[in-house]
C-alpha cells in the first residue's frame, strides 16, 4: 500500500510539466458552457495516447475508464471543464486570447488535475486490476449553467455501476498544499430567479395615471428579500440577490415592462424544494398595490452538495498519504451541480488549496484571478490517491489503512 502510494506521487511528479503546459493552453483557449470542443479534443487525445479508454459524450465532453471492466468496486472522478463569459484582466503569458471568456473559476486547473491522476493511475493499473478496481474520469461540460451539464453526463450513463464519486473545487482562500474538508452539506442550493412586470405606462409627470412600474420594480427589489427572510425558517439561509434591474429609456417616461434577474440560494435542501409558491405569494402581495402584473419565472438550479461521511474518510486518508494539509471549510453559499452525481452514488467534492502562501486572496469570478500551478500537482495527487484510499476503505483492508495511520503520525 505504502509502495503504491509513493510511486503513484512520483508518476504525478514526473507529469507535472505537462499537466501545466496542458493548463496553460486550455487557460489560453477558455471556452463557454457546451462550446467546450477544443478541450474535449485535447483530453481526448492525451487519454488514448496513454491506452486509456475514452467515450465521447453528446456534444461536449467526455468518460474515461481504466482498472476492471467489470469491477467489484468503482470509483468516479469528476472535472468540469467550461469557462465564464468573463473578461480576463491578468497579464499572464497564457491569458486567454478569447475576447469576454476566461477560466476564471479554475475549471482549466480541475481538467489538468484529473488528467493528471487519469495518467498516474494508468501507470498502476494492474494495482487496480488486481483489486478488482474500476476508475471512471468524468470531464463534464457545462458547469457554469443551470440547470448545469451533469443532469445531461448522467443521462449518457456515467454514473452506471459506479460505487462512489470525488471532486476538487479551486479554493483561492487556501494555500497550495491544503484541502479543505467538510462533511454534510459544502455548497448551497441555487436558483435563477425573474420577475417580470407590465403594466400601464405614461408621463412622469401624471404618475397618478399610471402603473407606476419602475417604483413597483424598486419594491420588488427591495421588498421581497426581506420579506422572504422573514417568512422562511432562518436556519435555512436563503439569500435573493439580484444581479439584473431592467425599466425604462427615458427619464421622463414611466414604462409599461421592466424585469429584475438574480439568484436565490439556500443553504437547507428541504426549504428549497418547498420555496416555489411562498416566493411567487411574496411576489404578488409586494406588487399589489401598484396594479402591475407581476410573473415569476423560477429556474430550479442545483441542490446542497453534500459530503457523505465515509468518502470524507477517504480524503483524509488521501491527504496522509499524498503529502497534503488538511484544512477545516465551510459551507458555501455557492451552487455546484456536482451534487447531482451525489444522488446515484456516495461521495464528497473537497477544496483544493490555490493561494500562494503569503500572496493575495483573489476571488473566483473575477476577471483578475490568479491561481497558483503547484495546484494542478496536488489536485492530481490527491485525486489518484483517493481512489486507493477509498477502495482499501470500502474493502475493509485494515493493514492497509494501519500504514496510513502510520504515515500521519511520522
Amino acid at each position: 500500500m505504502t509502495d503504491t502510494l509513493t510511486t503513484l506521487g512520483a508518476s504525478v511528479a514526473s507529469a507535472i510539466p505537462e499537466l501545466i503546459a496542458i493548463r496553460r493552453d486550455l487557460h489560453a483557449h477558455p471556452e463557454l458552457a457546451r462550446r467546450e470542443t477544443r478541450t474535449t479534443d485535447i483530453v481526448a487525445r492525451r487519454l488514448q495516447q496513454a491506452g486509456v479508454r475514452v467515450r465521447r459524450l453528446g456534444g461536449t465532453g467526455l468518460v474515461a475508464d481504466l482498472g476492471a471492466e467489470q469491477a467489484a468496486y468503482r470509483v468516479a472522478l469528476r472535472a468540469d471543464m467550461d469557462a465564464l463569459p468573463v473578461q480576463e484582466q491578468t497579464d499572464l503569458p497564457f491569458a486567454s486570447t478569447t475576447d469576454g471568456v476566461a477560466h476564471a473559476c479554475g475549471h482549466d486547473v480541475h481538467v489538468s488535475a484529473l488528467l493528471g491522476a487519469v495518467l498516474a493511475l494508468k501507470e498502476h493499473e494492474e494495482v487496480l486490476l488486481e483489486r478488482g478496481t474500476g476508475v471512471r474520469a468524468i470531464f463534464q461540460a457545462a458547469e457554469e449553467v443551470i440547470p448545469g451539464g451533469a443532469h445531461e453526463a448522467i443521462a449518457e450513463g456515467v454514473m452506471e455501476g459506479v460505487d462512489a464519486i470525488f471532486a476538487i473545487h479551486c479554493d483561492p482562500s487556501l494555500d497550495v498544499g491544503q484541502v479543505g474538508l467538510r462533511e454534510g452539506p459544502i455548497t448551497a442550493a441555487c436558483d435563477h430567479i425573474r420577475v417580470s412586470l407590465t403594466g400601464r405606462g405614461g408621463h412622469t409627470s401624471r404618475p397618478q395615471l399610471t402603473e407606476d412600474l419602475t417604483y413597483a420594480l424598486a419594491k420588488v427589489v427591495t421588498d421581497v428579500p426581506a420579506a422572504l427572510s422573514r417568512r422562511l425558517d432562518p436556519r435555512a439561509g436563503a439569500a435573493l440577490v439580484w444581479g439584473v434591474v431592467r425599466s425604462g429609456t427615458a427619464s421622463n417616461v414611466i414604462p409599461s415592462t421592466g424585469e429584475c434577474s438574480g439568484t436565490l440560494r439556500m443553504l437547507d435542501a428541504n426549504a428549497w424544494l418547498t420555496v416555489g409558491p411562498l416566493l411567487d405569494e411574496i411576489v404578488q402581495a409586494v406588487v399589489a398595490p401598484y396594479g402591475v402584473t407581476a410573473t415569476l419565472e423560477r429556474i430550479k438550479g442545483v441542490p446542497p452538495v453534500v459530503n457523505q461521511a465515509d468518502a470524507i474518510d477517504a480524503l483524509r486518508f488521501a491527504c496522509l498519504g499524498s503529502g497534503l494539509q488538511m484544512a477545516p471549510t465551510v459551507q458555501s453559499l455557492g451552487g455546484e451541480d456536482y451534487s447531482w452525481y451525489l444522488s446515484h452514488a456516495p461521495g464528497a467534492m473537497a477544496r483544493l488549496g490555490t493561494r500562494t502562501p503569503g500572496g493575495r486572496t483573489y476571488d473566483l469570478h473575477q476577471g483578475d484571478v490568479v491561481i497558483d500551478e503547484d495546484a494542478i500537482g496536488c489536485g492530481a495527487r490527491l485525486l489518484a490517491t483517493v481512489v486507493v484510499a477509498h477502495t482499501v476503505k470500502a474493502g475493509g483492508d485494515t493493514l492497509a489503512l494501519g500504514h496510513l495511520e502510520e504515515q500521519a503520525g511520522a
